[in-house]
């Protein structure tokens, strides 16, 4: 058979200019990162053409013996990478695991608690535009508008709303909170309330995994995620439970009568519920990203990633500009441009003018719409996996001010693109040839 670049030079070239971008620029993104070679080799096998239907050992299709090893792999090692009674590891991405959730413990119509989108929730949490929004009655908490608690979840209006609202479920979990959370207080309120409490630990399970946050699989009912953001592995999703799985979770009677337990029933809602064959070269990557991050320098990494947070917000409080809570816990920070008198959609198009990539984003209390937004979203993860320490996150900071203080300079941008360029070739990022 061609290789690619013989068989289809113009995609090929397209793919090649993205690995140039990612190799010149600085990614800032906190929702992406850089996988191992590992993982792009796994992701790129003949796993890719096979159907396997089912869980390993009872799949509806045959010639699965052997991506049952790997799924079987993917799901030991993510068992005790998070120290897990059971997980499913076939989720096409953390809203197809989110799906699952809902699918299992909600019917259409029941009320459910979540983080606002607006105040760094996610989609999958209740917005109107959404499935969870648009089939499920969504409440919603949010963070303090003023105070000592500002750009932060005060839990005693979290219990005063789940006791007004009375929810069959609360959602943890955030694309934009830049704080860890309490997750003992919410299983509190969750029990008072006798709601299922679910978190998404999307955005920071590889910090979680390296004991860097607090970890909510002891506490909440059900976990799910994504793997890639601080896991560092492909784009996918997973859901797990703790080891209290039996003395939590138990047995339900479903619709159909039969006493079943909440795996089987998590089991069922990704497959047949909410998705069709599970992609096993994904899987045999996630299984790859798992092995990686048992490592113990995927500890030091995910330590790195919060202290490159923890330096960055600083800097930028230097520079005057204003972090909705004050700083960072974790591997993010949100960033209220309405006293740098520049909108987020545009402080998005001037760094990327400049090489530097970050997502606007909306802020508590935003006055702008979801197309233009008052903020950015920064995050540390992926230019922490090319080696980036606190200084050179400082620096990253120092051009990011000087493009935004001076917006639509074309000498300041030329400057900055030039010391991006140089600051990324001392970090190199793929030094092989992809595809």
């Amino acid at each position: 058979m061609p290789d690619l670049p013989s068989h289809d030079p113009e995609l090929y070239a397209a793919i090649q200019q993205e690995v140039e971008r990612q190799n010149d620029g600085l990614e800032l993104i906190a929702s992406e990162n850089f996988v191992s070679k590992a993982v792009l080799e796994a992701m790129g096998t003949a796993l890719t053409n096979k159907y396997a239907e089912g869980l390993p050992g009872k799949r509806y299709y045959g010639g699965c013996q052997f991506v049952d090893v790997a799924e079987n792999i993917a799901r030991d090692r993510a068992k005790k990478l998070f120290d897990a009674d059971w997980v499913n590891v076939q989720p096409h991405s953390g809203a197809s695991a989110n799906a699952a959730i809902y699918l299992t413990l909600m019917n259409p119509g029941d009320t459910f608690l979540g983080l606002d989108l607006a105040h760094g929730g996610h989609l999958t949490h209740g917005s109107p535009v959404n499935f969870s929004g648009l089939l499920y009655n969504a409440t919603y908490y949010g963070v303090e508008r003023e105070g000592p608690m500002a750009g932060r979840i005060d839990m005693d209006r979290v219990r005063d709303k789940a006791r007004e609202v009375n929810p069959k479920m609360i959602s943890i979990g955030a694309s934009a909170y830049p704080r860890d959370f309490d997750y003992a207080a919410f299983r509190d309120i969750a029990d008072e309330v006798g709601a299922f409490l679910w978190m998404d630990m999307a955005h920071p399970a590889g910090l979680i995994a390296a004991d860097v946050l607090n970890d909510p699989l002891p506490h909440a009912h059900v976990v799910t995620t994504t793997t890639h953001k601080t896991l560092r592995g492909p784009r996918g999703g997973m859901i797990l439970v703790g080891n209290d799985f039996e003395n939590t979770l138990g047995k339900v009677a479903p619709k159909s009568g039969r006493v079943k337990m909440m795996s089987e029933l998590f089991d069922s809602a990704v497959f047949p519920g909410t998705q069709g064959g599970p992609l096993m070269h994904v899987i045999a990557a996630k299984a790859v990203a798992f092995g990686e991050a048992l490592k113990p320098e995927f500890t030091t990494y995910a330590q790195q990633i919060v202290k490159n947070a923890k330096a960055m917000a600083a800097a930028f409080v230097e520079r005057g500009f204003d972090l909705v809570s004050g700083g960072t816990d974790n591997h993010l920070m949100l960033i209220d441009l309405r006293n740098k008198g520049v909108t987020g959609k545009d402080a998005e198009a001037l760094l990327q003018a400049a090489e530097i990539t970050v997502n606007k984003n909306m802020v508590p209390f935003d006055d702008q719409s979801p197309f233009v937004t008052s903020g950015i979203r920064v995050g540390t993860p992926a230019m922490t996996t090319r080696g980036f320490d606190e200084d050179a996150f400082r620096q990253v900071v120092d051009l990011m001010d000087r493009v935004l203080s001076k917006p639509g300079d074309e000498t300041v941008l030329q400057q900055v693109r030039g010391e991006v360029h140089a600051l990324c070739e001392r970090f190199p990022l793929y030094d092989f040839v992809i595809a």
